[in-house]
């Protein structure tokens, strides 16, 4: 058994591609503060905390910056969220229009099930946005593809997020990561949902990822969940393994546990054009000042149960809402729901 552990260290060692000094141009950081952690506050940022946000990641060298869903008014009430999980373009242009640089790139999500790319989406030539990044599970792939092709026709870069990897099958990746080969997207995320992933998991993941990747002409992303204070580790361990573009949030905002955090992040990283001292500036004048009007997001004992556990961690976000404290009773349901 030992030797079995030393030659996947020894297989995984020889896949690594940077040092702790070196750097990698390929290398794109995300900020996904504005959707994972709408997720948190019902979207409901004000203009002026996007405004401030877009200038520090712009300063920061952030490469791409995601500024929400762009969900289906159809299925969901546009009185009962803030303007962000919806993403209208003549909305965005009045709050980001004057203050656009080119240096970084806008991207929204779109989930499988949830978005109308067709008629919602306008095409790239009219839109100040950049990038669509798609959500899906493993058993709607063939819908995320349908999504791809509709915006790669309208002119824009796209992702593609495949959700709750921890739980899919080994085989129904394998033939998900080939559809997706097929497809025309640009870059395919390794997303740890319920940040159930150790290290050791996440490399061997990234590796398969990286070798469909390699295959098709792809790049590979990380989307890491902090339920296990593993969300900084795994991104890292990604990044040596080649991955090349890394999502974070300011202050590790995001559902539930949060996730890795952008300041962890750009300290990091060894690119030049990456700046720490925005980041710090705005989590002290904008993050904490939400912190302070209650929004509650992070690590705590609930999140790291539903992790520890490869559960969803909705019943985690309750426990929460409830104030709850009873850990060990919590345990014991999310036990009896296995």
């Amino acid at each position: 058994m030992t030797g079995s552990i030393e030659s996947e260290e020894n297989y995984m060692s020889e896949r690594i591609k940077g040092t702790m000094i070196s750097y990698r141009p390929d290398i794109k950081v995300l900020d996904a503060t504005i959707r994972d952690g709408g997720l948190v506050n019902n979207f409901e940022f004000t203009d002026e905390f996007v405004r401030n946000l877009y200038r520090t990641n712009l300063h920061a060298g952030v490469d791409v910056m995601e500024i929400g869903y762009l969900a289906d008014p159809d299925l969901f009430d546009e009185s009962k969220f803030g303007k962000w999980k919806f993403c209208h373009e003549a909305q965005i242009r009045e709050v980001l229009e004057d203050i656009l640089d080119p240096k970084m790139q806008l991207a929204v999500m779109a989930d499988v099930g949830r978005a109308n790319v067709a008629r919602d989406l306008p095409d790239k030539a009219d839109s100040i946005l950049d990038v669509v990044r798609i959500a899906t599970y493993i058993n709607t792939i063939p819908a995320a593809i349908e999504m791809i092709e509709t915006c790669a026709k309208k002119g824009y870069h796209t992702t593609v997020n495949i959700m709750a990897v921890s739980k899919a099958k080994e085989s129904e990746l394998a033939e998900a990561l080939d559809m997706l080969g097929h497809s025309s997207v640009d870059v395919i995320y390794l997303v740890d949902s319920y940040g159930s992933l150790y290290p050791l998991q996440i490399r061997q993941l990234a590796q398969s990822y990286l070798e469909a990747a390699e295959k098709y002409g792809k790049q590979v992303g990380i989307h890491a969940h902090n339920n296990q204070q593993l969300a900084f580790a795994n991104t890292t361990e990604c990044c040596m393994m080649g991955v090349s573009y890394l999502d974070a949030t300011m202050s590790a905002m995001g559902r539930g546990a949060g996730n890795c955090a952008m300041e962890l992040l750009l300290g990091f990283l060894k690119n030049p054009k990456y700046d720490i001292k925005p980041v710090l500036h705005f989590l002290q004048e904008d993050m904490q000042k939400l912190k302070n009007e209650g929004v509650v997001w992070g690590y705590d004992i609930q999140y790291l149960l539903t992790g520890y556990l490869n559960q969803h961690p909705r019943t985690a976000i309750t426990f929460t809402k409830e104030k709850r404290e009873d850990y060990f009773t919590f345990f014991q349901e999310l036990q009896e729901n296995e």
